[in-house]
């Protein structure tokens, strides 16, 4: 199981309906977007990494090791707004109001990543799939996303055996070992991924597939309360961040 998935089930939040916690995430996604970056932004990953290490229970650690990487594809792209390109010679140049525009990207992208990766690591998607065909979306595509889903731990563990295998036979040993062994690996799990999707598609038909799969979900409340107290936050982030712009 991946580490945000055993985050997930063990997530105090877990027991909350998956309703309360996308208001209370995308509600903190819509103020990183649209608030001013400063202090919207800020705010909005406070009040995120606050809950995550709060009430929600979020280990730091695997918070951190989820976020690193694409924390620092933000930071790769925001560097490229602090040069210019232009003038009759098409010359590189230092951009003196560029460091404002990365500052404001910088700060917009990371506090939305962390809204979505809290949202994640306290929503197990096992639970949040068949929820999603009541607000409309087609039954047809959360099955094939569901699917995906389960194949996805499948394909991971036959990876990491055949990996074992071939480190047990010394297939990494050397860069062109490496190569080849990876190049087998990939090879081995397409071929037994397309095998594993056809044996599943005929077991499907075999059963009686009309083209729904039905799941049991475990009844969750939807309070009055529990929603009030999930839109709270981020209308508190909103009215502080549109204050502080009336005052400047």
């Amino acid at each position: 199981m991946l580490a945000i998935d055993a985050a997930a089930y063990r997530s105090p939040w877990r027991r909350l309906h998956p309703a309360v916690k996308g208001i209370f995430c995308g509600g903190l996604l819509v103020c990183a977007l649209a608030l001013p970056a400063w202090p919207g932004a800020a705010l909005t990953a406070a009040v995120v990494l606050a809950a995550a290490f709060g009430p929600a229970g979020v280990p730091p650690r695997a918070f951190a090791r989820a976020a690193w990487v694409p924390l620092g594809f933000i930071l790769t792209g925001a560097v490229t707004l602090l040069v210019s390109v232009g003038g009759p010679d098409g010359a590189v140049a230092w951009d003196p109001d560029g460091w404002q525009r990365a500052a404001e990207i910088c700060g917009r992208a990371s506090a939305a990543l962390l809204c979505q990766l809290l949202f994640a690591f306290s929503t197990p998607l096992a639970e949040l799939l068949p929820r999603l065909t009541r607000i409309g979306l087609p039954s047809a595509l959360v099955e094939i996303i569901a699917l995906i889903y389960r194949m996805l731990f499948v394909t991971l563990d036959t990876a990491r055996r055949i990996g074992l295998g071939q480190a047990g036979r010394l297939g990494y040993t050397s860069r062109r070992a490496w190569i080849r062994s990876v190049g087998a690996l990939g090879a081995t799990l397409f071929i037994r991924s397309y095998d594993r999707a056809r044996r599943m598609q005929r077991g499907l038909e075999c059963r009686g597939y009309t083209g729904d799969l039905r799941v049991l979900v475990e009844s969750l409340p939807l309070r009055a309360g529990q929603v009030l107290a999930a839109a709270a936050p981020p209308l508190l982030v909103a009215s502080t961040a549109l204050g502080y712009g009336v005052l400047l």
